[in-house]
């Protein structure tokens, strides 16, 4: 019942955050698109109003027709500056463009970009009004999310020079249309400005909140498989399962921290994802489907801690070969399991069908690589197929602890009740 509670309401906040940008707000906050000055580098002199940008190329900032984002679905999307001319560029760069601001005495803010590789500070006449992350000597990048600043009181009625200093993080992706800002700020009057920012929070609210409904489905399970471990005919199994359980929620939470708040930099996400969240991960669900039904395989541990290694170093030492092994490798092992399973294990096809949907959760960039789309977008929110995926291995696994209850939990014979049958057999015999 909480599960469907959850659905429901994970549903609801898909379907709010994915409607589109309301045109009454849209004709009052237009978008700060068209011709900027960019300039790849970093000088904090080029936030002066007065520093000369004359010799600046130029970079459009107009998104194509109806584009999003194929993360969670951001509309006015662009490529970034790898695809204006700076391939495989990372590190600093800045924008400027002259922005007028209308007369009258209306208070006016600016709605930041909310897709920025990676980090940004925002500039108006030379004075800081905030940003994602810090930026300077040792910049700490985390995930951009919608922000709002106030220009100055006095600003209305007057022409200023709005600037973003831009960091990119080296050695953290971008592909072919990477880099800097992808979906231009905003203007806006108030109190249209805070009506459009509540409606850029919804939408990255609605982006992430699979990431956080799903753990706690996760941890429903484990509370589950805990309270009936004891009566349970796959007690081993369970243990590991939870294990494995509680690896993945934390994994599928550090989305939404990322995405929601700064208290997980970009660095630290991708470090845990690569040297804790997916080998450590690997390994429980193979250790837990080793115990399903049968005496576990010593042969299958002792590859699974021999892989765990490889994964783990892997992930530190950036060897992407390490990486690749130890991931075939848990492929080939989890798929052994799985004929085991079918050979001789109880309830083989539910059995297998719950790990199918956990392998397809954990093998996401193996999908990808045989052109299995990775992201849908129902109400317009990109939701992954790794979200799918666990949607439908959560209930299943539910059901599958339940189910061995129902195989390990019957009271045993009692020796005196046959003993009864066997004599009243006897008697009947002698008449």
């Amino acid at each position: 019942m909480v599960t469907l509670v959850l659905l429901g309401a994970t549903i609801a906040v898909l379907a709010i955050g994915g409607r589109p940008d309301p045109p009454a707000l849209r004709a009052a906050a237009p978008l700060l698109d068209g011709a900027w000055r960019f300039h790849i580098g970093d000088d904090p002199r080029w936030a002066d109003p007065t520093s000369d940008d004359s010799g600046w190329e130029t970079m459009d900032l107009s998104a194509p027709a109806a584009s999003r984002d194929g993360d969670v679905g951001l509309p006015n999307y662009l490529a970034g500056w790898m695809a204006h001319g700076h391939p495989g560029y990372h590190g600093y760069a800045w924008y400027r463009r002259r922005v007028t601001v209308p007369a009258g005495n209306r208070t006016w803010d600016i709605l930041g970009p909310t897709a920025v590789d990676h980090a940004y500070e925002l500039y108006w006449n030379g004075l800081k009004l905030g940003g994602s992350g810090r930026l300077g000597a040792s910049p700490k990048v985390v995930g951009t999310r919608p922000m709002i600043f106030s220009l100055p009181a006095d600003a209305a009625g007057t022409q200023g020079v709005l600037a973003i200093r831009v960091f990119m993080q080296p050695g953290y992706g971008g592909g072919s249309e990477g880099g800097g800002i992808h979906v231009a700020p905003t203007i806006a009057p108030e109190p249209e400005s805070r009506a459009l920012y509540r409606v850029e929070r919804w939408r990255t609210v609605a982006g992430y909140i699979v990431e956080v409904t799903e753990p706690v489905a996760m941890f429903l399970v484990i509370a589950l498989a805990l309270t009936t471990r004891p009566r349970s005919s796959q007690r081993d199994f369970i243990w590991w399962t939870c294990v494995a359980l509680a690896l993945s929620a934390l994994k599928r939470l550090d989305n939404a921290i990322l995405a929601w708040t700064d208290l997980l930099s970009l660095a630290s996400y991708v470090w845990l994802t690569q040297v804790v969240w997916m080998p450590i991960s690997l390994v429980t669900w193979t250790l837990a489907w080793n115990r399903w039904g049968m005496r576990a395989s010593r042969a299958i541990d002792g590859a699974t801690l021999v892989l765990a290694v490889a994964g783990v170093a892997g992930g530190v030492m950036h060897v992407t070969i390490l990486t690749r092994i130890d991931r075939y490798g848990f492929l080939a092992l989890l798929l052994l399991i799985a004929v085991r399973i079918v050979r001789r294990g109880p309830m083989p096809i539910l059995a297998v069908v719950t790990m199918t949907a956990i392998l397809a959760a954990q093998f996401a960039d193996e999908l990808s690589a045989v052109h299995v789309p990775g992201i849908w977008f129902p109400f317009g929110i990109g939701v992954s197929r790794t979200q799918y995926a666990y949607a439908l291995a959560i209930p299943l696994l539910a059901l599958l602890i339940v189910r061995t209850l129902r195989s390990g939990s019957g009271p045993p014979a009692s020796p005196t009740s046959w003993d009864t049958s066997a004599a009243d057999t006897q008697s009947q015999l002698e008449v």
